[in-house]
């Protein structure tokens, strides 16, 4: 790895981030110049029509669309870390899914207060968390084998998501955008709870990169260095499931990005975490706001959710992963 190449990688990856927000500001069905947006960030919402829509439209999704991407892209890379396995995502091992199953649960009971979304997708992403690591270090299970059975939870909370969905139709006409993943109707009160929570936890995670690099090298070699592996790595797995509960709790379940991009940010700069969180978080952000102006601009006037257009871009991903040799091995 060439270390004059890490700080260009961090410029580009900033430049991709204020190119996406200025994109999403300005394109849309209704265009906004760059001298209308400059005049309705310094006089507020009653600068007109221009100042509306960025305040109560463009400005609430795309800071949406850019704080799930930083989350979810830092909670794969913390999950991989903990787990030593490039396969390991929020989505693939029943992160998303465990949240969703929450989130279902509070439309079922009624409860819309962004606090209550937020801390129920955060207990499901936990519970789904401390269901996999725990039955898989009970049984002794392989890195390979938890990846599997994080696949199996994962299916299993679906489909008790769907069989609330049946039996309460109203939460399931609920919860419908919230499985698809998308950012149209965003709210400030239901951003503003996450987003803090999102930005407390990634500054907590990069304190502790240490940490996670000694966590990385194996238990036996971090117990040699005097970490408390099992107390660190509930830790990270809680800080992780948190990032991805509170980013789930308003973007739905967004899949792959924990897995794309901690993926592509390590052939880029490093392993060594003090690097890879921030440029994750930087790479998430931009990647996810550009994918959501792609998702409501390519087919004008009509709308894709930007879950199934990350679909469409991290399955096939995911399989190149899969029979990469070089992946392989390194999973």
């Amino acid at each position: 790895m060439n270390k004059h190449r890490i700080p260009f990688c961090f410029g580009g990856a900033f430049l991709l981030l204020v190119l996406s927000f200025l994109l999403n500001m300005c394109l849309g069905s209704a265009g906004i110049s760059l001298g209308d947006l400059w005049t309705a960030i310094i006089e507020g919402p009653g600068s007109g029509v221009a100042g509306r829509i960025f305040w109560y439209a463009r400005l609430p999704r795309t800071a949406a669309a850019m704080l799930a991407g930083a989350a979810l892209a830092v909670s794969g890379a913390v999950i991989q870390g903990v787990l030593t396995n490039k396969l390991a995502s929020p989505g693939i091992i029943g992160v998303n899914a465990g949240a969703g199953l929450a989130v279902t649960v509070c439309c079922a009971l009624g409860a819309f207060s962004g606090w209550v979304i937020a801390g129920a997708a955060f207990g499901g992403a936990m519970a789904a968390v401390l269901l996999v690591t725990l039955t898989a270090a009970k049984v002794g299970a392989s890195r390979t084998t938890v990846i599997l059975g994080g696949v199996a939870v994962n299916s299993c909370l679906n489909a008790a998501s769907e069989a609330i969905s049946v039996l309460v139709p109203d939460a399931g006409m609920q919860a419908a955008d919230f499985r698809v993943g998308g950012f149209s109707s965003v709210a400030y009160t239901r951003l503003v709870p996450a987003g803090v929570v999102i930005l407390i936890v990634l500054f907590v995670l990069f304190t502790l990169c240490n940490e996670l690099d000694v966590l990385s090298l194996g238990e036996d070699t971090a117990q040699g260095l005097g970490l408390s592996v099992k107390r660190m790595r509930t830790l990270f797995l809680c800080l992780a499931a948190l990032l991805a509960g509170a980013a789930v709790s308003f973007s739905g379940l967004l899949g792959f990005v924990g897995l794309i991009v901690p993926h592509a940010a390590r052939r880029l700069v490093t392993d060594e975490s003090g690097k890879l969180l921030p440029f994750c978080a930087l790479c998430g952000a931009g990647f996810v706001s550009l994918c959501d102006l792609l998702a409501r601009t390519l087919f004008s006037p009509y709308q894709i959710p930007v879950g199934i257009f990350m679909a469409f871009i991290g399955g096939p991903f995911f399989l190149f992963l899969l029979i990469n040799k070089r992946g392989g091995r390194q999973a």
